[in-house]
């Protein structure tokens, strides 16, 4: 597993200046099944205990998980001054643009405590979020003001409060009760529209047990409860961290698609699935070859560019085809190409014909004289792929899940054939 910074700006929202948002991505080991964003609990942070036990135990299960610290937490030493409950929610709203500008879209909120319901008001302000795991979250945000004592509502303009919670001394100003109180948690639920799965503690002295009872009341199918027997409110047990995350894991298979695809059977060998994943509208995964990576659409269209997009793929097999057969006839003539390079630009030219325009701007290095150089370039000319592009092909769609794989053999007979027939 591999954590890495991943900060980022979050621009001015709900009344709060805009800020750099301090974050950590851990990464599994390989290829990503899934994507998670954590919100941590009212008075923790990204690197609290159990906020970093769950993203590492989910990142160890081959979900990565992106953990951020809300605004007023962080890495302070002096008291905690949150925000507010909405700014949470921007937060987690800014994160998962974050993420997806990144290829790495969360299909899986996972939120501790207040981050619990701070991931349940958000969720629906995140397009790609496909399901939703609270642990030890309350229904009735305003249960944060119990914690704060009485004297932390109705302050006025410039004025503070603080309370020790959890052993942290924490300071709220004017307007945090009104935020809290004006969130209506049980319209959220009802009209969530993704799956849910609520994790409780039924010896949390922090937040009650009734809190997810409510919260499970309130939510509409799919929802799923799992009791975290004898696990305190800030799952100070590594075990009781290592549970929450294996079960959120396994229970979020059945809703995400890279979790999914990992138990279904690799395409054949010369064969190259493509399946939208979800997130966005028109992000899909593309598995070829043992590797697999996304592919999407600009912005400007409707995309979230997390991938290359089609044409992109084409240029880029034609690329690969081009520098594969350059160094294949270096190698049978001997010549001193020490490296080969190839950018390849796609361009679509109305009223010509055809319109679609591939143009490649070779680089090769060594000592390499001009006759030399002159017949590599021609080789090139002869690259399978460049011929299939300018021959045409045919596109032959089946309804059957099966499809027959081309040898990979025929494509570098190709190339063989093209090296065999040029010219010294």
């Amino acid at each position: 597993m591999q954590t890495e910074p991943f900060d980022f700006d979050r621009p001015a929202a709900e009344g709060a200046a805009a800020r750099r948002v301090r974050a950590r991505l851990d990464r599994p080991d390989g290829q990503a099944r899934a994507w998670a964003l954590f919100a941590h609990c009212f008075t923790c942070g990204k690197d609290n205990l159990a906020a970093t036990r769950i993203s590492r135990a989910l990142a160890a299960e081959g979900v990565g998980t992106l953990r951020i610290d809300f605004a007023g937490i962080g890495e302070q030493t002096l008291a905690a001054m949150p925000e507010g409950f909405s700014v949470d929610v921007a937060d987690l709203v800014a994160a998962a643009r974050h993420m997806t500008a990144h290829g790495c879209a969360p299909g899986l909120l996972v939120g501790h405590s207040l981050g619990g319901a701070a991931a349940i008001a958000a969720a629906g302000d995140i397009p790609s979020v496909r399901a939703v795991a609270t642990i030890g979250a309350p229904f009735d945000v305003a249960h944060v003001l119990r914690l704060l004592g009485p004297q932390a509502e109705g302050l006025g303009h410039g004025e503070t409060h603080t309370a020790s919670v959890g052993g942290r001394p924490v300071s709220v100003g004017a307007g945090f009760a009104d935020d809290l109180r004006m969130q209506d948690q049980k319209a959220r639920l009802a009209d969530l529209k993704r799956a849910l799965l609520v994790m409780h503690s039924p010896v949390d002295q922090i937040v009650g047990i009734e809190e997810s009872s409510a919260i499970f009341i309130a939510a509409r199918h799919p929802k799923s409860f799992v009791s975290l027997d004898r696990a305190d409110h800030l799952l100070s047990k590594p075990a009781d961290a290592a549970y929450a995350a294996n079960v959120i894991a396994a229970w979020a298979s059945r809703y995400l698609d890279g979790i999914e695809a990992e138990s279904a059977m690799p395409p054949a060998d010369g064969v190259v699935r493509v399946a939208e994943t979800g997130a966005g509208r028109f992000q899909v995964r593309v598995e070829a070859g043992g590797a697999m990576l996304l592919a999407d659409e600009p912005v400007s269209v409707g995309g979230m560019a997390s991938g290359p997009t089609p044409y992109a793929l084409v240029a880029a097999g034609l690329g690969a085809c081009t520098v594969m057969t350059l160094r294949l006839y270096a190698e049978k003539k001997g010549l001193p190409l020490e490296r080969a390079a190839v950018e390849v630009r796609h361009d679509r030219q109305v009223g010509q014909t055809p319109p679609d325009v591939f143009e490649r701007t070779l680089t090769l290095d060594g000592t390499l004289d001009a006759a030399q150089r002159a017949s590599l370039f021609a080789i090139a000319e002869k690259c399978p792929v460049h011929r299939t592009l300018e021959a045409g092909a045919r596109v032959v769609t089946r309804a059957e899940t099966a499809m027959a794989a081309p040898a990979e053999t025929e494509h570098f007979a190709q190339m063989e054939t093209a090296c065999e027939t040029q010219a010294d």
